[in-house]
């Protein structure tokens, strides 16, 4: 019956798609059952932002990293001139705000028409706020973002209702050297934003603003102010990474040693300092002599800096950022969705590091309690991502929890579901 629903004759009526976004965010239709009203890119993103536990009537929120920390760092700052006399000069009296995000969805600069600057602020669209697609749900730049990609999302194909009210074109920025992508340049307006006219305008300023940069980089120039501290990615599947930025503006990733991985993680708890002795033990508590660790620390100055590393304690001799503090940040804030939302996976899971065993345990735990709890006070968002983690997926209790409190038939099923296969592996409790 639902599906029945879908099959508007009209697949491009605003109507339509809402209906079908009802639908959809109740969970009596996934995304397949939608492609006969939404175009099969926004379909699609709509089960990503359901997937990722994004809820369709909240604002975006604020990242974890102050606005002046994300601007100074990032490489499009030079660019900031190309992008106001291309776009931001036009739309100062067009109705039609400017945006400019980092590769995460963050924006950095929101520019344009004075009133519509005012109005946007309504959702939220505002310098430091989170639009990635994982936080914000089914948008131009976030889609474009996790596309790696130029997208088009009129008014009624926004995951998040209160963004209805807009359409959005948006395009990515890639690093001229590396092809890596830097942000995205996005317009967002009336419905004549979503137009071939105006993709061909941000396509045209995204490659302007890439040339600009390789010139920057061929002639010297600085392509952007001084960098923020240094970052540690340490969570998730991907490989821990160190990343700081440089001269030219763009940032530089150095790929750890899980080793390495473990020393970072542990000064980075320990700002006191911590002995060779100590450390030692830390990382290993059977077979790691002093010896040993001292020509760890030896090499790993020279992958980070000598700059950055003191000894007698070993200790950090700046304040960095990372994945792991962010996670914890949030949590001790209380904002378990964002907690929940910079998880990507568990603290460097190969290592063999007792101590970072234990606060890989000690992290995870406390998300997944935080998780539960929120979803006792009614508030199954956070739970409904961290059942998307491979770590969360055989949590019974979760999906009890999530049975138990669905407002609709097909959420409760697929939850019964899904407690019945943990059953049939693990057995029942």
């Amino acid at each position: 019956m639902a599906k029945a629903a879908l099959r508007s004759p009209d697949r491009t009526s605003a109507r339509a798609v809402l209906a079908a976004h009802d639908l959809f965010v109740t969970g009596e239709v996934d995304a397949p059952a939608l492609d006969q009203t939404v175009r099969s890119v926004v379909a699609r993103s709509w089960q990503r932002s359901r997937d990722s536990g994004v809820d369709p009537d909240r604002v975006a929120r604020a990242t974890d990293v102050p606005l002046d920390q994300l601007r100074a760092a990032h490489p499009l700052a030079a660019a900031l001139p190309v992008i106001r006399r291309l776009l931001v000069q036009d739309a100062l009296d067009a109705g039609v705000v400017v945006a400019v995000t980092d590769a995460d969805g963050a924006l950095l600069w929101v520019e344009g028409d004075p009133r519509a600057c005012r109005r946007v602020e309504a959702m939220n669209f505002v310098p430091g706020a989170d639009w990635s697609e994982r936080a914000a749900g089914t948008n131009a730049p976030g889609t474009a973002l996790a596309l790696d990609g130029e997208v088009q999302i009129r008014g009624a194909e926004h995951f998040s209702r209160i963004a209805r009210t807009w359409s959005c074109t948006a395009v990515p920025v890639h690093d001229p050297d590396t092809g890596a992508a830097l942000g995205a340049i996005d317009l967002t307006g009336g419905a004549r934003v979503a137009s071939a006219q105006t993709l061909a305008l941000v396509r045209a300023t995204a490659t302007a603003v890439e040339n600009h940069l390789a010139l920057l980089r061929l002639t010297g120039a600085s392509a952007a102010p001084s960098a923020g501290p240094p970052h540690l990615a340490v969570l998730g599947a991907e490989r821990p990474r160190w990343i700081t930025g440089s001269d030219s503006g763009c940032p530089r990733v150095a790929t750890l040693t899980g080793r390495h991985a473990d020393i970072l993680v542990l000064l980075s708890r320990h700002p006191e300092g911590l002995s060779a002795d100590h450390l030692a033990m830390l990382l290993d508590e059977r077979d790691l002599d002093v010896v040993t660790v001292r020509a760890e620390m030896s090499r790993l100055r020279k992958v980070i800096g000598p700059a950055h590393l003191a000894s007698r304690p070993y200790r950090l001799l700046e304040p960095i950022t990372s994945d792991v503090g962010g996670v914890f940040a949030a949590l001790d804030s209380g904002d378990v969705r964002a907690a929940v939302c910079g998880y990507p996976g568990p603290l460097l899971p190969q290592s063999v590091s007792p101590a970072v065993a234990r606060l890989r345990a000690e992290l995870s735990a406390a998300l997944r309690a935080a998780a539960l709890a929120e979803c006792e006070l009614g508030d199954d968002t956070a739970l409904r991502r961290w059942l998307a983690l491979p770590e969360g997926r055989d949590d019974r209790r979760g999906w009890q929890l999530l049975r138990d409190g669905a407002p609709d038939v097909s959420a409760r099923a697929r939850a019964a579901g899904q407690m019945a296969g943990i059953d049939y592996e693990f057995g029942s409790e």
